[in-house]
């Protein structure tokens, strides 16, 4: 029986162990798709830890919620032409599902479809139905639509070095939003039409005369675009879900060499479920110079010294490991507005410590410590402390000030005139006008 015991005991811990360890993944995909054309990108997620449920875009299951709460950590849509889908699928629902911290990757096409609304969310603007995207370069066999886009290298979710990736679909246009992350864009050569032929020339050269949003061409048009909320949610709109293909993935570029879809997808799957640039602040702390312990209040003109310790999340191993590589981040002293505003460097020989001493300004009130670092791709930082800073006590004020100096002395020879004066009147002869006074009686 203990035995027994011992044994479901294991079997519980392992099980636990196993949840804890992986992350739950539902796969919308259209019935039109074939599964096994995208095995590897699939297969991909499975051998990283995933545990991949698939559904049809109108099966009410397995549900993505339950009483408003995810039943899964991230969603794939790989449904572009499906234009109805089952209730627990709508756009007010997915745009919930980041408010609970579950991450999603899109596909969109060139038709319209609930999820374009979607996009358009997300200041994504797209073209208008039936306008994909064409190049007539690189010189190739394949169709007009079927294009290698060059994968920039400044992208810090991107591997350096990606060869370009086979796409087909639709471009769409970046907003003004900062929380916009443009991961892969349009050639420059390569422009929206709902047509393949020349025929229309002379009026794409009219509308790049014009700008505006008239034109759809060059690489301002974006071909994958991430979103990162306020709560470091991640959503991926891409422009066509055969990106993800094993077609495309094993198709050989006009070059001759292989094309780089595996790993781009790769790198976007791994951005949009938080396996890359991932932080978070572990700790902040703040006192006085040669102090150790936290006051409650600070008195004016202080010296402060503030350190945050930041990790970064580590994939391969599943932890959190203190990261230094930050070398822009500040630290404002606020009441209301900045009063301090200064660089919070990272702390040689203290893996992911950045610190910062600096003096309390010469006004009292209700101060927070502020920090707000946010930059593409990587999580949003942010931390917030009040503390008080009061004037000094009265017994903390210096007795003399260097500055008054001649008040002073201005003040010390007054009061010495005036006793030398009553001294020399009080001390005085002045019998001569007693005599005199009697003489005239």
């Amino acid at each position: 029986m203990r035995l027994l015991s011992s044994a479901l005991v294991t079997l519980l811990t392992l099980t636990t162990f196993s949840f804890a360890s992986s992350s739950s993944v539902l796969v919308v995909l259209d019935p039109s798709l074939d599964r096994e054309n995208y095995s590897i990108f699939f297969g991909g997620l499975e051998k990283r830890g995933y545990n991949l449920t698939f559904r049809a875009p109108k099966d009410t299951s397995p549900a993505i919620t339950d009483y408003g709460v995810s039943n899964y950590d991230h969603v794939i849509l790989f449904a572009p032409d499906t234009k109805s889908y089952a209730k627990d699928i709508t756009p007010q629902s997915l745009v919930g599902l980041l408010s609970e911290n579950t991450n999603l990757l899109i596909a969109l096409s060139p038709k319209q479809t609930p999820l374009t609304s979607l996009a358009a969310e997300f200041s994504l603007i797209l073209p208008p139905p039936e306008t994909p995207l064409i190049s007539h370069h690189p010189a190739r066999s394949e169709p007009q639509t079927t294009i290698p886009v060059t994968v920039s290298s400044s992208s810090p979710i991107l591997t350096p070095g990606i060869p370009p990736v086979w796409f087909t679909g639709a471009p769409h246009a970046l907003g003004s939003t900062p929380m916009l992350v443009p991961i892969l864009r349009a050639p420059a050569e390569s422009f929206a039409a709902d047509s393949t032929s020349d025929d229309d020339s002379d009026a794409l050269v009219t509308a790049s005369e014009k700008g505006g949003e008239g034109l759809w061409a060059g690489s301002q048009m974006g071909l994958v675009t991430g979103f990162q909320t306020n709560v470091n949610s991640r959503v991926v709109f891409a422009g066509g879900v055969k990106m993800f293909s094993d077609e495309y993935a094993t198709k050989e570029l006009p070059s001759g060499g292989p094309p780089g879809n595996a790993l781009f997808a790769t790198d976007v799957a791994a951005w949009v479920f938080q396996e890359k640039l991932k932080l978070r602040i572990d700790a902040v702390d703040h006192r006085r110079v040669g102090e150790s312990e936290v006051p409650k209040m600070y008195t004016t003109n202080d010296e402060i010294v503030y350190t945050a310790h930041i990790s970064a999340y580590d994939s391969e191993t599943s932890t959190w490991k203190p990261y230094s590589g930050i070398d822009d981040l500040q630290l404002e002293f606020t009441m209301l507005d900045p009063h301090i505003r200064t660089s919070l460097p990272p702390v040689p020989g203290s893996p992911g410590a950045y610190q910062v001493q600096f003096r309390a300004p010469d006004r009292h009130g209700v101060f927070k410590f502020v920090l707000n670092w946010k930059r593409k791709g990587y999580s949003y930082l942010e931390s917030s402390t009040t503390v008080p800073v009061v004037p000094p006590r009265h017994d903390q004020y210096p007795r003399f000030l260097s500055a008054a100096w001649p008040y002073y002395a201005g003040a010390i020879s007054t009061s010495a005139g005036f006793f030398l004066f009553a001294a020399l009147w009080l001390a005085g002869d002045v019998k001569g006008e007693r005599k005199k006074g009697s003489k005239v009686e």
